[in-house]
């Protein structure tokens, strides 16, 4: 998919995931638990979102997918990983 406008956010991590999701469920509870400041946005309620999602994976919807404030993005990272890449934005 091409010509998909990436989401602008204020935040260094944001999610995109859905309520139906376990292993966006567990990112986020993780990183609550640890303290990693997050936004989070269900794709399944914002069609925009949903298709930059797609975009980023080969034309799957596949959740969560996380956006950094640097631009890149992960498909399904884990805690650990969302945690290190907050640490190394947050220093800049």
């Amino acid at each position: 998919m091409t010509d998909v406008k990436t989401p602008q956010t204020t935040e260094h991590v944001t999610i995109y995931a859905a309520a139906w999701c376990p292993f966006c469920q567990n990112l986020i509870a993780g990183l609550k638990e640890n303290g990693t400041p997050f936004e989070a946005w269900d794709v399944e309620k914002h069609d925009d979102l949903s298709k930059w999602v797609e975009s980023v994976n080969d034309g799957n919807r596949v959740v969560p997918t996380v956006l950094y404030s640097d631009g890149e993005h992960a498909t399904n990272p884990s805690v650990e990983e969302v945690t290190a890449k907050y640490a190394e934005l947050s220093s800049k």
